[in-house]
C-alpha cells in the first residue's frame, strides 16, 4: 500500500480539504454553493470531532462538522475510495450516531437538528452519469409523499457527464477534479490549499497519521504473524479496538478495567497509551 506524501497531496485529499475548510468563510461559501442555500453563519462544532455513543459502539471522526445559524448540521468529506457499497453503509452509520449523539442528554425527538451529510467523490458514483445524488426517505408507493425526517445524504461526482447542476457548483467540482481555479471563491481555496502546504505542523501530524494508517495496514494484512495488539485481527478491528483504548485512556479509565471490557493485555494497553502519548 502507498501513501502519499505531503508535497502530492491536493484539494482531493480529505486532509488537506478539511484544513481549507477549517477557514470559516471558505466553508460557509462551499457549503452554500454545494447545497445551492443562503447560510447567514456556520459555527464549527469541534475540530475532528470524535463522536462516541457507548463504550460498545464504533466511533467516528468528523472532520468537517459544522452548525449553520438554524441549527443545521453539516458533516462533509472529500472521497476517493471508489468503494460504493461501503460508502453509502457508512451514510447509514454516521446518521445513526449523530442522532443518537444528539439525543444522550435525554432530549426529545423533535429536538433533532436537521442535517446533512455530504461525500464529494472523484470518482463516477452509481449511474455514472450525474455529478449529483441527493437522497431522503420517501414513500415507495407514493414518491410525492417525504418523510420529512430532516436527514439529507449528498453524494457529489467530480466525473458526472450531464448537464444537472448550477455553472458555480460545475466549476467547484472541475477545481477538484484538477482544473485550474476560475471563480473568486475558487482561487481563495487555491490559496488555502497553498497556505496548507506551507504548514510545518500540519506536515508533522500527516506524517504522524501515514505512520498510523501503515502501521494499521501493515498489521491488518500480516494473518497472524505481527506481533503486538492486532496479531491476527484484520485492519477494521484493530483500529476499532485502538480507538476505544485511546478513549477509555483519555477518560482516565483503569488499564485493569480496560483489560478486562477488550480482553487486552496490560501490556498491550500500556504500549497504546505510550504511542499516543497518554502515559
Amino acid at each position: 500500500m502507498r501513501i502519499k506524501s505531503f508535497d502530492e497531496l491536493t484539494i482531493q485529499d480529505n486532509f488537506i480539504f478539511q484544513k481549507v475548510m477549517l477557514k470559516k468563510s471558505i466553508c460557509k461559501a462551499v457549503l452554500e454553493r454545494l447545497l445551492d442555500i443562503s447560510i447567514k453563519d456556520i459555527v464549527y462544532i469541534q475540530e475532528e470531532k470524535t463522536l462516541d455513543v457507548s463504550l460498545e459502539t464504533k466511533s467516528i471522526r468528523l472532520d468537517v462538522y459544522v452548525n449553520d445559524d438554524r441549527g443545521t448540521v453539516f458533516n462533509i468529506e472529500m472521497q476517493t475510495s471508489k468503494d460504493m457499497e461501503e460508502l453509502v453503509k457508512r451514510t447509514r452509520f454516521y446518521q445513526s450516531i449523530l442522532d443518537m449523539y444528539h439525543l444522550q442528554k435525554g432530549q426529545k425527538y423533535m429536538t433533532l437538528n436537521d442535517s446533512y451529510i455530504i461525500f464529494i467523490c472523484t470518482f463516477p458514483v452509481f449511474t455514472g452519469n450525474r455529478h449529483k445524488y441527493t437522497f431522503k426517505n420517501v414513500c415507495m408507493e407514493e414518491h410525492d409523499i417525504l418523510l420529512n425526517d430532516g436527514a439529507t445524504k449528498l453524494f457529489l461526482s467530480t466525473k458526472g457527464k450531464v448537464d444537472d447542476i448550477s455553472k458555480p457548483l460545475q466549476r467547484f467540482l472541475d477545481y477538484v477534479d484538477g482544473h485550474a481555479a476560475s471563480d473568486e471563491l475558487l482561487r481563495e481555496i487555491e490559496s488555502a490549499v497553498d497556505e496548507a502546504k506551507h504548514c510545518e505542523a500540519w506536515r508533522e501530524e500527516y506524517s504522524m497519521l501515514s505512520m498510523d494508517h501503515y502501521t494499521y495496514w501493515k498489521e491488518g494484512v500480516a494473518e497472524g504473524r505481527a506481533e503486538g495488539l492486532v496479531e491476527g485481527e484484520n485492519l477494521g478491528k484493530a483500529k476499532a479496538k485502538i480507538e476505544v483504548v485511546i478513549q477509555m485512556l483519555r477518560e482516565n479509565i483503569s488499564m485493569q478495567m480496560i483489560a478486562k471490557i477488550t480482553n487486552l493485555t496490560l501490556k498491550e494497553i500500556n504500549e497504546i497509551g505510550k504511542a499516543h502519548g497518554l502515559i
